[in-house]
């Protein structure tokens, strides 16, 4: 079959458990998602979606897109967000354009649902989602470290932890919820999402800590290949205050006995080479070894507005007198979605924008005020503090007067450094 043959063929319709599961559990395996006696995670996981899309050919599924229900952290308020969870594409029909087309479609259907505000998702390289409007945000921090050189401030808990596992997924989910977060945190809501990722790693399990009504308030979740002596990863935590973070950083340091190596997310709010044992000798004697140790900065997170006033809306900049600008902004997404596709077709537009302790938003252009030109990728990396406008001027797509880049760059420093603190 060509590619013109291929390409008349292709079709998108919801996902039917009934009758594309089977071929979507091929295209998982195919793309290294579901290992062999692992079905009923990939059922777990597809329960937790809002909307799944696949992609066909001849009618057969070969393209799944996936979205859940989540929250964002913006300041000191929560904005509702989908989260596409899952974009996969068998072999057989790469580089046909098909996950592009069900993924805009996907992301179009959420919007036009109504109530969220913005779009996140992790990318597996840069660029790809880029043509759905979607910009980069900020460094993720992996840090690799042998527990023995930790060293945690303050005694040891005042209770022992208890033991938790995959059966133990709504208690830790609700946990999870109620966790403290800053700026930039992502919660997927449906418990079935927790399920699904405490049952998918290799010889995972937990450990946490409830209060007096027996609630659980904080807990680690490990996974490792070789659980006898590591690497152990560390793929979530939560905690309410950070004495309840110091008090899993101390059950970490009590596996020095056996345990070689630990990798985990940095916690935002603090530096975890503050209490780490001559940090950068480790780094240089351990350099390019199995049991290298260090910090390794990635960015993989992806959002986009979806909601341009609700997100306006959100930033309530304290400190700033306010900025009034025109924004003329241009979505790449509405170029992927089918011609007879209704309903929303992106955020283009021409609008005037003020910020400030109130932010707001209305059609059209004002006369007289500076003009700010941006995709949307941009401009939602600049609302989300991942870079400041300035920057954005020389690497992205956003281009204004030096004047109101600067004005920009300080309204927005309170939302720096977004961090999503739930991987998805």
């Amino acid at each position: 079959m060509t590619g013109d043959d291929a390409r008349s063929c292709m079709g998108m319709r919801e996902f039917d458990p009934g009758r594309d599961s089977a071929d979507v559990q091929r295209i998982w395996r195919e793309v290294g998602w579901l290992e062999p006696g692992k079905e009923e995670v990939m059922e777990v996981f597809l329960s937790s979606t809002s909307c799944a899309l696949v992609g066909t050919i001849d009618d057969r599924a070969e393209s799944l897109s996936i979205s859940c229900p989540a929250v964002l952290r913006y300041l000191d308020g929560d904005l509702p967000m989908t989260a596409v969870t899952g974009v996969t594409t068998g072999l057989v029909a790469r580089r046909q354009g098909l996950a592009m087309r069900v993924t805009a479609e996907l992301v179009a259907r959420e919007a036009q649902r109504g109530g969220f505000a913005l779009a996140g998702l992790g990318m597996f390289e840069q660029g790809y989602y880029d043509r759905l409007g979607f910009g980069t945000g900020g460094y993720q921090r992996w840090v690799s470290f042998d527990p023995a050189r930790l060293r945690v401030p303050g005694g040891r808990p005042s209770a022992l932890p208890a033991r938790l596992g995959a059966d133990d997924w709504r208690e830790v989910h609700a946990c999870r919820l109620s966790r403290m977060r800053g700026h930039g945190a992502c919660s997927l809501l449906p418990p079935e999402a927790t399920r699904a990722e405490m049952m998918w790693g290799r010889n995972a399990g937990g450990l946490g800590f409830r209060d007096g009504a027996g609630t659980l308030t904080h807990f680690l979740w490990m996974t490792s290949r070789e659980p006898e002596h590591g690497p152990f990863e560390v793929p979530c935590m939560a905690y309410r205050s950070y004495d309840d973070l110091r008090d899993l950083l101390w059950l970490l340091s009590g596996l020095r006995e056996q345990v070689d190596l630990i990798h985990v997310c940095e916690p935002a709010g603090i530096q975890l080479q503050d209490i780490l044992a001559s940090p950068m000798r480790t780094w240089r004697t351990t350099r390019r070894t199995r049991l290298e140790q260090g910090t390794v900065g990635i960015a993989y997170f992806q959002f986009r507005v979806l909601d341009l006033r609700a997100c306006v809306g959100a930033a309530h900049l304290t400190g700033c007198s306010g900025i009034r600008f025109n924004l003329e902004l241009h979505d790449p997404l509405e170029a992927h979605l089918d011609v007879d596709s209704t309903g929303w077709r992106g955020c283009s537009g021409d609008f005037t924008v003020g910020l400030g302790s109130e932010s707001a938003l209305s059609k059209g252009h004002t006369r007289g005020l500076p003009l700010l030109r941006s995709s949307v990728n941009a401009f939602t990396r600049m609302w989300m503090g991942t870079l400041p406008a300035s920057g954005l001027a020389v690497t992205d797509d956003l281009v204004g007067p030096p004047g109101l880049l600067r004005e920009l760059d300080a309204a927005l420093l309170p939302a720096r450094d977004p961090r999503p603190d739930w991987d998805f």
